[in-house]
């Protein structure tokens, strides 16, 4: 879900718009119409910031608390409501007629659920809950996002190899120490990609610096772009007093079917902004939607869990008897949640069967 960048709590619509072209930093002499951002169109309603730090930020610099425990604490910190801004630019490119594509923005209103919390290991579930200025729109819109898994000295990732295969890599011990690895997964729960780092903490933030990872192509460029498909790069998390923001140093890379040898198109720079929030009131709708919904995803996390275990390289279909994966999944959570029931067993079964449906013979 995005919405239109001119809608700002702050600024007037004409305000945000001329800010938007002014965006573009880094390429001053283009004509600036060739560089307004792509993105959402549908306006969200305004919200209101907290401005004190919040009580996560005051738990990680409590004294004495040890550096893994300080750590999950950073971890914990992006469990909350936000309002979400999505900003990319490409910063170079590598064709002899190359034109930077046009800057992407976007925002949304965002929940951060704690799924799973012990000292190694952090489960946060994103949910999109947005409210709309257009009356007949109105509101709240509530969607599963993605999820993000953080473990404590990691030494087996799930990673991605491009053309939608993932397998697993081995740390190792001196490598994992003191370390933690941030899985990503998609909004149907499949994976996206897994990267491992570390956190620092200062007086003023805390910061958790990723090693260089592949991803899969984002959705923002899904229907727009076709001369790359793998997105790799490393990503650094830092954590504000009133929230965090999320920096990625990327390359757009075409990987070669046969070779896997990649081929570097383009280079981008993205900052997304999770900006706290104390109106509106997100929380209670991501809960309801999770009270009747969350025993299906949990299913199909552990569904995911038993491929991870059993296999070390899968490949995914693009799609299976006509549909994407997200479908299948969105489509019987849906269910569950127009009808308010649940039936564990079928829900199990349906979880388990759609994933393997979705899996190529390697």
């Amino acid at each position: 879900m995005s919405v239109d960048s001119r809608a700002h709590d702050a600024d007037s619509p004409k305000e945000a718009s001329e800010s938007v072209v002014s965006m573009a930093f880094g390429w001053p002499f283009l004509d600036p119409t060739t560089m307004e951002t792509q993105g959402g169109t549908t306006q969200g309603s305004k919200v209101t910031l907290a401005g004190e730090p919040s009580e996560a930020w005051e738990k990680i610099r409590q004294p004495d608390l040890s550096k893994q425990e300080r750590d999950r604490m950073a971890v914990l910190a992006m469990a909350g409501s936000f309002r979400v801004s999505f900003q990319f630019i490409e910063s170079m490119g590598f064709a002899e007629d190359y034109k930077p594509s046009r800057p992407y923005f976007s925002w949304a209103t965002e929940h951060v659920r704690v799924l799973a919390d012990t000292p190694t290991f952090v489960s946060l579930q994103h949910t999109l809950v947005m409210y709309f200025e257009d009356e007949e729109m109105g509101g709240p819109m509530v969607m599963k996002h993605w999820r993000q898994d953080w473990t404590y000295e990691d030494r087996e990732l799930v990673v991605y190899r491009g053309h939608l295969v993932w397998e697993k890599m081995k740390l190792a011990e001196e490598e994992a120490s003191g370390g933690w690895s941030q899985a990503v997964f998609q909004v149907d729960d499949s994976p996206r990609y897994e990267a491992f780092g570390r956190w620092e903490h200062e007086a003023g933030f805390s910061r958790w610096t990723s090693n260089d990872a592949w991803r899969p192509l984002p959705r923002r460029e899904f229907s727009v772009r076709d001369d790359y498909n793998v997105l790799g790069g490393t990503q650094a998390i830092t954590i504000t007093p009133t929230g965090w923001v999320h920096f990625q140093d990327n390359c757009k890379l075409q990987v070669d079917s046969k070779t896997n040898s990649p081929r570097s198109v383009a280079c981008e720079i993205g900052i997304n902004r999770y900006e706290r929030i104390l109106e509106p009131t997100i929380q209670k709708p991501a809960d309801a939607y999770w009270a009747k919904t969350g025993d299906y995803w949990k299913e199909v996390r552990g569904a995911w869990k038993d491929i991870f275990r059993t296999r070390d390289r899968f490949q995914l279909k693009n799609q299976a008897d006509g549909k994407k994966l997200y479908e299948e999944h969105f489509g019987y959570a849906a269910e569950i949640e127009a009808t308010d029931s649940y039936d564990k067993e079928n829900g199990r079964t349906h979880a388990q069967e759609t994933v393997n449906r979705f899996l190529e013979n390697l």
